[in-house]
């Protein structure tokens, strides 16, 4: 089969033969009556290093199944990455795993993380909730790790692993980090029937635009530099692959596999002014940083083993298939930030500053 086919059957059949138990849950989440949560407490606040620097390390699809041989690279990708790096917080943009034990095979892709002390924050995937538990419960089991700054679903916010984390420096909030819930799969029925990734939905771009109108407010009417995870991509980047120049770096190995509803997510990042940068996983042979108009659209580094489809090696797509992460440093008070792609056993790529 080509190389998504089985992972989009894989959608299909959670939707129409399991009932997407993930989906039909998650959805009671949203009231529809489009009323927001007022808080504005980040689910986690975090200072900078002594000498004013931050190291982010990004994890995505090491699907990862435990007892599974295909794994084991996986699992000596993270703990190499994690002893190589020492990065002050990681997040993981999903499909943490990728068969049954489902339970135990999250947990023991992310032990290592929290067996270092290291805070970690997951925005789950669409494959997370596929083999058995639901989405609440795999998320559950992943806060009680040691470690993990997420919080509770929110209630009346579409979703589960909807959280803020704030990077703070001389007792203000310095950058935000926004993690969204991009979900599963969805199917709309309609004059035409859409079977479709999901999207970020109406009562999430409500909860992001309530933190971001704060964070302005509290900066005296500035916006605060910001990132958003999420696992699968934003529509608009077909658009923006498609623009000449707007490649910067990176494999571009396969075509972005989006949700086909527009989310309106990007509309409300242009308008509040505040993010700059969408990072995701979801689309295994791609490692690219693109630029469109004022946003970095960013994907990390495909940080899996043999459980699934990846093509990427040491030199793009060609030589020894290669798992890795994606990294990020911040300085405080400095609005860009600096990306690179470290490789399992080493090797750097795409050493950026945007």
């Amino acid at each position: 089969m080509k190389r998504r086919s089985f992972l989009k059957n894989a959608a299909w059949a959670s939707v129409l033969i399991t009932g997407a138990p993930a989906l039909s849950s998650c959805l009671r989440k949203e009231d529809g009556t489009g009323t927001q949560p007022t808080g504005t407490e980040p689910s986690a606040s975090l200072p900078y290093r002594a000498d004013g620097s931050f190291k982010l390390l990004q994890f995505t699809d090491t699907h990862y199944i435990a007892g599974d041989p295909r794994s084991e690279r996986a699992l000596r990708c993270v703990e190499e990455a994690l002893d190589a790096e020492k990065p002050d917080l990681v997040i993981h943009t999903g499909d943490t795993l990728f068969g049954k034990p489902d339970q135990e095979s999250a947990l023991e892709i992310l032990r290592p993380i929290a067996d270092r002390g290291i805070p970690f924050a997951v925005a789950l995937g669409n494959h997370d909730s596929q083999f058995g538990s639901s989405r609440e419960t795999i998320f559950s089991l992943i806060r009680d790790l040691p470690g993990c700054l997420n919080t509770a679903p929110k209630d009346g916010v579409y979703g589960s692993s909807n959280d803020v984390i704030t990077l703070t420096a001389d007792g203000k909030t310095d950058r935000v980090l926004y993690l969204f819930d991009s979900m599963d799969a969805v199917i709309l029925k309609g004059e035409e029937e859409i079977h479709s990734y999901d999207y970020i939905r109406y009562s999430q771009l409500g909860w992001y635009r309530t933190y971001s109108k704060h964070f302005t407010k509290e900066n005296g009417g500035t916006p605060v530099p910001s990132l958003a995870f999420f696992h699968i991509p934003l529509r608009e980047i077909e658009e923006a692959l498609a623009t000449p120049g707007s490649l910067l770096a990176g494999t571009n190995g396969e075509p972005p596999c989006p949700s086909r509803i527009n989310s309106g997510l990007l509309a409300q990042f242009r308008e509040l002014q505040d993010v700059q940068a969408i990072v995701t996983g979801h689309d295994h042979d791609c490692d690219y940083v693109l630029r469109y108009g004022n946003m970095y659209y960013i994907y990390g580094r495909f940080s899996g083993c043999d459980t699934v489809y990846n093509h990427l090696g040491r030199e793009g797509m060609g030589g020894e298939k290669v798992s890795g992460c994606r990294l990020f440093e911040f300085k405080a008070g400095e609005a860009g930030f600096r990306t690179w792609v470290r490789l399992y056993g080493g090797e750097v790529q795409q050493d950026l500053h945007l």
